[in-house]
């Protein structure tokens, strides 16, 4: 049965998903403003160590009580994991070293392309001529903001690495969203977010105590804790709580509309706090990546019989 929604309410999951996004900016932001002061594979490592520990006491009793389920499909549980919390995470850190707060929003908002591209090559679903459109327009926003506006650059390859990492990144999460089309539904979203939470620190932990990053030298001061507490508190755990309900309130397609201002949140905080400037380049390329994405994933409204 289909639940309606008072104006009320409605007007609440707009606040929630606007909250949402504007959290998830302030992450990309922070990816770039720590860049100098700590590991990547570190700060990745400890935020989820901070989430898991925030989680847990929520979702354990969830987590016990859907144990046999998750156990019986842990290959799946754990390629979810990897993709949704220990790559794209890390990825979008390493990123943030070598390019723009404003480069790393701009790139990952692109990631329902790679899942339209996905379901037509892997389930055959059908991309129509709007679908194709938008594609279009994403990718030549996205060439355009690599290349800084020089296409000789993608002959020469002459772009910074991190709008390659984040381009990965977007790419996992892709892959991590088709498959969530999969999750088991007999379990409820805390056993669900709380396993792939630990799954995703245990395969993180092996890149942490095993590499470089253990060693890395932290300048500990009260920013990089503050900074911890957010990405793990309020990107990880907080932002996940606001979307649900978001999503729960708006729909997924009203509150995935609102997550594409992300770059403009990004844009703000990154001027704010970072410093960056906001050039033509950026300019153009969110006029063709935001309205690309918003055309790709328009569905017109069914005619009444």
């Amino acid at each position: 049965m289909k639940r309606n929604f008072d104006k009320g309410e409605q007007g609440s999951g707009y606040l929630f998903a606007v909250g949402a996004t504007v959290l998830w900016a302030g992450n990309m932001t922070l990816a770039r403003g720590l860049s100098a002061s700590i590991d990547p594979v570190a700060l990745s490592f400890f935020r989820w160590t901070l989430a898991c520990l925030a989680i847990l006491p929520i979702s354990f009793k969830h987590i016990v009580a859907g144990w046999p389920i998750i156990r019986k499909r842990l290959g799946y549980f754990s390629i979810v994991s990897f993709l949704g919390v220990t790559a794209f995470a890390t990825l979008v850190y390493m990123a943030g070293r070598t390019t723009t707060a404003l480069n790393l929003s701009l790139i990952s908002i692109t990631f329902p392309i790679f899942i339209i591209l996905f379901s037509r090559i892997f389930l055959g679903e059908r991309i129509g001529w709007l679908r194709s459109l938008g594609i279009a327009l994403v990718l030549a926003g996205v060439v355009f903001l690599i290349t800084k506006g020089r296409l000789s650059a993608l002959a020469s390859m002459s772009f910074a690495p991190g709008d390659a990492l984040i381009l990965l990144s977007s790419l996992s999460w892709a892959v991590y969203s088709l498959l969530l089309r999969k999750k088991p539904k007999e379990l409820n979203l805390w056993a669900f977010q709380g396993a792939t939470f630990v799954l995703g620190w245990v395969f993180l932990a092996p890149f942490y105590f095993f590499g470089p990053a253990i060693s890395a030298p932290i300048d500990w001061n009260l920013t990089i804790i503050l900074s911890i507490l957010y990405v793990a508190l309020m990107a990880s755990l907080l932002a996940f709580i606001f979307w649900n309900r978001a999503v729960e309130r708006l729909g997924a397609s009203r509150a995935g509309i609102l997550y594409y201002s992300m770059p403009l949140f990004s844009g703000l905080l990154a001027y704010l706090i970072l410093g960056e400037d906001v050039g033509f380049i950026h300019l153009v390329s969110a006029l063709l990546i935001v309205p690309g994405i918003a055309v790709a994933n328009y569905s017109p409204p069914k005619k009444a019989r």
